[in-house]
């Protein structure tokens, strides 16, 4: 892979970056979503309905209209298909990790500008947090954003039965908005036919389109390289037979007919106003936006606030995840961004206040990272220095001694969190964290909470002299534990936080940085 290949800055956003100047609240008043709405939710996993949001993503954008795509939960890599889709930065809407009003206010902040918004669902339908609740389901989104469903049904070796399955979510909460169904898998014209005369007769809402069992559109398997390759363009020419065939077997008129809703309007909350001189502490920050205002009078309270400190963030085919939220509140709250790709070989950024090392598939190209003596010296010194630093997942196993694969083989990393890190064929971990700070942690204190997730494929087996004291306190399914390590002003572990369930984190890092610089500069 060439140098530019592994660069690539833009390999989740292509031309949809986005910074926090275009998420600045309006002056005076909500936030108001007037596009159409529409999400696309499974019966269960596996039944195809990723193919179908994209392939209904790029059919709407060929006639020409500007789609917004979002995905239900904490997924990363189904918006990275949405963003090289639409051109548009995907975004999540995770009803679990944060409150129903940041819900609204990202949806709303988002697709304000659009002509409709594609909302991708996440596992079943009703499937979430909580089994006995729609708590983190995709049920639970569609109510939020009063936003009708298509239900894709593999139709695979069954007919009347369709609409049994059907009527069943139809009746499990009879909130829900299901306005049509997609038959999927189906084996011919004909078996088509049959489902949706019964699906229609039994359950009273019609059947937008179908897609036949045709291996050769199946979606890629969502392997380690999967996405790099889509930052590449690689998977274009499929997302182009993806359009052409929903075009051809789909009611497209009548699917825009089903996402003809009322506007949406949402407070504007996590991008809170700026200090007159940027100062302040977290605790005399504004907890909301002014209101009552006329445009003229509050436009300085909601300005974008001027860059006061620098923080370097790797992003490339290794570090790639981050959820768009957590930069711009960096950039809302006084980060200048500076964006540089390890994996090209690039060094730590000059004279930079701090430094994010997100996720992503550190394992996949962990050979070349072993090489790139000279970048990975440069990180251990300016981290070693005192820059505050948070590290997730991905970022978290560069910093280990080692990262070992399948095979056995074994490549040195940056050596700052004593232990290895070893990949598995199985996931190690999956599932909602709440996160609870530890003391000495910038970003959160003993008291203080934020909510995330973990997913990897990855073991931390720890040095036998290792010392360093956990960097979280983490509750999921399965109880709590201690998670992560923190160095000093280095903040890592597994978990991924969503920096919107606790706004003032952004707040904290942007002082510890402004701490960090006056120490290196000789003022204090």
């Amino acid at each position: 892979m060439a140098a530019e290949q592994e660069k690539e800055p833009g390999v989740l956003s292509g031309t949809a970056e986005t910074s926090a100047a275009d998420f600045v609240p309006d002056a005076g008043g909500p936030i108001v979503s007037r596009a159409k709405r529409l999400l696309i939710a499974g019966t269960g996993s596996g039944v195809g309905k990723t193919t179908v949001t994209i392939g209904v993503m790029a059919a709407l954008k060929a006639r020409g209209l500007s789609v917004q795509g979002f995905k239900c939960g904490p997924d990363y890599i189904d918006p990275t298909y949405h963003t090289a889709v639409t051109g548009r930065l995907s975004r999540n809407l995770d009803s679990w990790m944060l409150p129903a009003e940041t819900v609204r206010e990202i949806y709303c902040r988002a697709s304000r500008d659009a002509d409709i918004a594609v909302i991708e669902g996440v596992m079943g339908f009703y499937d979430g947090k909580n089994p006995k609740t729609n708590e983190g389901s995709s049920a639970e989104i569609s109510l939020l954003l009063d936003c009708p469903v298509i239900l894709v049904v593999n139709c695979k070796s069954m007919a009347r039965s369709a609409a049994a399955i059907v009527k069943g979510f139809q009746l499990l909460d009879p909130r829900v908005r299901i306005a049509g169904v997609f038959a999927n898998l189906v084996g011919s014209e004909g078996h088509y036919r049959i489902v949706r005369d019964a699906i229609e007769q039994e359950c009273g809402v019609p059947v937008i389109g179908y897609m036949l069992r045709d291996e050769k559109l199946a979606m890629p398997e969502r392997h380690l390289g999967l996405v790099p390759s889509i930052g590449r363009g690689e998977l274009s020419p499929f997302f182009s037979q993806l359009a052409e065939r929903i075009s051809a077997h789909t009611d497209l008129e009548r699917l825009l007919q089903a996402a003809d809703t009322e506007p949406l309007e949402a407070s504007a909350r996590i991008f809170r106003p700026q200090e007159a001189d940027g100062g302040g502490t977290a605790s005399e920050a504004p907890r909301s936006l002014p209101t009552g205002a006329d445009a003229d009078a509050a436009a300085d309270t909601v300005r974008r606030a001027e860059p006061r400190v620098r923080i370097a963030v790797a992003k490339d085919a290794a570090f790639h995840f981050y959820y768009p939220e957590n930069l711009e509140l960096l950039q809302a709250y006084g980060a200048e961004l500076v964006y540089f790709s390890p994996l090209a070989g690039e060094k730590l950024p000059a004279g930079v206040d701090g430094l994010y090392l997100g996720g992503g598939f550190p394992e996949e190209f962990a050979e070349r990272l072993a090489e790139l003596r000279e970048m990975k010296r440069s990180i251990a010194e300016g981290i070693g220095s005192g820059l505050p630093t948070l590290a997730e997942c991905g970022g978290y196993m560069f910093l280990t001694d080692a990262i070992v694969d399948t095979s056995g083989r074994q490549y040195p990393m940056l050596g700052l969190v004593p232990g290895k890190v070893t990949m598995q064929n199985k996931l190690a971990a999956l599932g909602y964290r709440e996160a609870t700070g530890t003391e000495g942690n910038f970003l959160l204190g003993p008291g203080d909470t934020a909510r995330g997730h973990e997913f990897h494929y990855s073991v931390f087996e720890p040095a036998a002299s290792a010392t360093l004291p956990p960097a979280y306190k983490t509750k999921g399914m399965r109880g709590s534990k201690e998670e992560g390590a923190l160095n000093g002003s280095l903040v890592s572990g597994y978990t991924h936080l969503h920096f919107a369930s606790n706004p003032d984190m952004p707040r904290r890092w942007i002082e510890k940085c402004l701490l960090f610089r006056k120490m290196r500069d000789g003022h204090v």
